[in-house]
């Protein structure tokens, strides 16, 4: 999953970016109200955490206007702000949770998950699809019930596919959200990728669609 953190504070953006993305997410981060408008604008993330405290825009008048504009990205706002009004109005303004700092990256790694979970559409932390089954907190993947060892891109792609289980994923979508900035978004990666994972998975687990994508099997 690709994640945006838009924080102010370095200390506090680094953290976040290794806490989110030993969580098995793709992390991007910026400090700046502007760039993080366009970028949610742009581009297409499957979370945001989103500071109020921002320089140039602040944190409340860039959700308003990926809201205006039709964005649908959940959204963890983060402040240093207390009150129950600031909240409400972090609410109202289409946030989908809220964290007051100081916070424990545990409790926001675990909103953020759950977040998404919802955003998707299911709401357990174990997922299914047929005989494969994933442990969203522990990361773990299970084949028939017996545990099934893969790597972190591998694991990756499983929980988006996962996540988006009730629809074919075009390729160009997985690399999106796969891959960072600085890495090749080549179709012969996912591939190699999709490769190594039917070759520990077994046929009937991970389905290609020609001309259209991959999905799970549901049965």
């Amino acid at each position: 999953m690709r994640a945006l953190a838009v924080e102010d504070d370095p200390r506090i953006s680094a953290d976040l970016a290794t806490a989110l993305s030993a969580a098995g997410f793709r992390v991007e981060t910026c400090a700046d109200g502007e760039e993080a408008w366009f970028l949610g604008d742009t581009e297409e993330y499957d979370l945001v955490v989103l500071d109020l405290g921002l320089p140039g825009l602040d944190g409340l008048a860039v959700l308003k206007r990926w809201r205006a504009g039709g964005r649908k990205v959940p959204v963890l706002v983060l402040t240093a702000r207390g009150t129950w009004q600031e909240r409400v109005e972090g609410i109202e303004a289409g946030a989908d949770d809220y964290l007051p700092k100081p916070f424990r990256m545990e409790e926001l790694v675990a909103r953020a998950r759950a977040l998404v979970r919802r955003a998707g559409g299911h709401g357990a932390a174990t997922q299914e699809a047929g005989a494969l089954s994933l442990d969203t907190n522990r990361m773990t993947v299970a084949l028939r019930g017996m545990p099934v060892l893969v790597t972190a891109l591998e694991y990756r792609l499983l929980a988006y596919l996962m996540l988006h289980r009730d629809r074919v994923v075009p390729p160009t979508e997985l690399l999106e959200h796969l891959y960072g900035d600085d890495d090749a978004r080549e179709t012969n990666a996912l591939e190699a990728v999709i490769a190594r994972l039917r070759r520990k998975l077994g046929p009937g687990i991970i389905a290609t669609r020609r001309g259209f994508g991959y999905h799970l099997e549901a049965g």
